[in-house]
């Protein structure tokens, strides 16, 4: 799990509640809902894959649950992750987020996430089904992807989030590296990676 802090050859392990799920899917209750309810599940809407662009982006270099844990206060200082909203965002925005507890303050990722709400914005005139139509275009055939059995065998990056990292790029998207992109495949649900037996595979 590129995103997520999981034991490097981690099995799956079974809770409480007799359910079976990857080994970080019990390590905090943060992550028991997440792994339960979201991660893997496809996610879909321009606004919605944007939110996950700029909270994976923001997640490079950090831990996955400091970005879960501060997630409402992200929806809140970007204004729900509209895309209009963001990409009319001035100079004075740049200074809120800056200041806002709420949120991770690194004014490089800011920034990336403004500029990537107008990329998000030209996508939509230019890419048929706009944003959604464009991410979900580099989902592999899940026919051809055999479920995981240990964490070891997720891998960091595949050729899909090598391609959508560089197509990303190119229209305009900033912090979009092939494993970021691979961790946003992941949580969006175009790939599954749940571990062979997991309870939410």
């Amino acid at each position: 799990m590129s995103e997520l802090d999981s034991p490097a050859a981690g099995a799956l392990v079974v809770g409480e509640d007799g359910l079976a799920r990857c080994p970080w899917g019990l390590s905090t209750p943060d992550y028991v809902a997440y792994h339960d309810t979201e991660w893997g599940r496809p996610v879909h809407g321009d606004d919605a894959l944007f939110e996950r662009i700029c909270l994976e982006a923001f997640q490079s270099g950090l831990s996955w649950i400091t970005i879960l844990r501060r997630r409402e206060g992200f929806r809140a200082a970007f204004r729900g992750f509209a895309i209009d909203e963001v990409a009319a965002f001035t100079d004075a925005d740049r200074e809120r987020l800056l200041g806002d507890p709420g949120i991770i303050r690194n004014r490089a990722k800011i920034d990336a996430s403004i500029a990537n709400a107008a990329a998000a914005q030209e996508v939509r005139k230019t890419y048929d089904g706009g944003l959604d139509a464009l991410v979900w275009s580099f989902a592999p055939d899940a026919a051809t992807r055999p479920a995981p059995r240990t964490v070891a065998d997720v891998p960091a990056t595949t050729p899909e989030s090598t391609a959508l990292a560089k197509d990303l790029k190119k229209r305009g998207f900033r912090f979009v590296g092939p494993t970021t992109a691979y961790a946003l495949m992941q949580a969006c649900g175009l790939v599954n990676d749940h571990l062979a037996g997991c309870s939410a595979r």
